[in-house]
């Protein structure tokens, strides 16, 4: 297609997915739906203002359009016999329950075993492939300056050689995940949680 209006033009059906900003306010208008040869079809899974409602509705009385379907029923088109009114819930499907259940599944998992965080509203998202032969730290700590240079400084006191290291910040906090080449012993932990600033500190086998 050439433009929007040779779309509609040669369009029996006409489905949207498309974000509602100024340049797609009232796309589906009367102009482009008088356009469409009688009989077609509009849905609507975008947002409710890419369409003239009542343009459409106007369409549906004069047996232009065969069907409007949407999933933001409005109190005049949820009643017209021929708009076929859906809930927008597409997040909860069965299959979208089952996915979200199994996604925040292996995220707390992949958490407990490698501290990796995923998705989170209140934390940085940090993943880290893990170093082979390696003991990771999982550190939360305010997020001021000077943090790295004491939790390394406290590693090289306890003798460890870091082999990775990240660390990222969001707002107040932020974490840190490390990989150290020897063994964490529980006084290295409490050293690093002696540091004005860590909030805590979690060893990874």
């Amino acid at each position: 297609m050439t433009s929007v209006e040779e779309l509609f033009a040669r369009s029996n059906m006409i489905t949207l997915h498309v974000p509602l900003v100024e340049a797609t306010k009232g796309l589906v208008d009367a102009d482009r739906i008088a356009s469409m040869a009688p009989g077609g079809v509009v849905l609507n899974f975008a947002r409710g203002g890419v369409v003239d409602e009542q343009a459409v509705l106007d369409a549906l009385d004069a047996g232009h359009l065969h069907a409007y379907v949407n999933d933001f029923p409005s109190e005049a088109g949820s009643v017209h016999p021929k708009v076929i009114a859906l809930p927008h819930l597409g997040a909860s499907t069965g299959e979208a329950e089952d996915n979200c259940a199994v996604m925040a599944a292996d995220q707390l998992s992949d958490y407990l075993l490698h501290g990796n965080i995923r998705n989170s509203v209140n934390f940085p998202e940090v993943v880290m492939a893990r170093t082979p032969g390696t003991t990771r730290l999982g550190i939360f700590n305010a997020n001021k300056p000077n943090m790295i240079g004491q939790i390394t400084a406290a590693l090289a006191d306890a003798g460890l050689n870091v082999a990775e290291f990240t660390n990222k910040s969001k707002g107040e906090v932020a974490y840190t995940l490390v990989d150290v080449e020897g063994e964490v012993q529980d006084e290295l932990k409490e050293s690093i949680l002696a540091i004005d600033g860590v909030i805590r500190a979690r060893k990874i086998d």
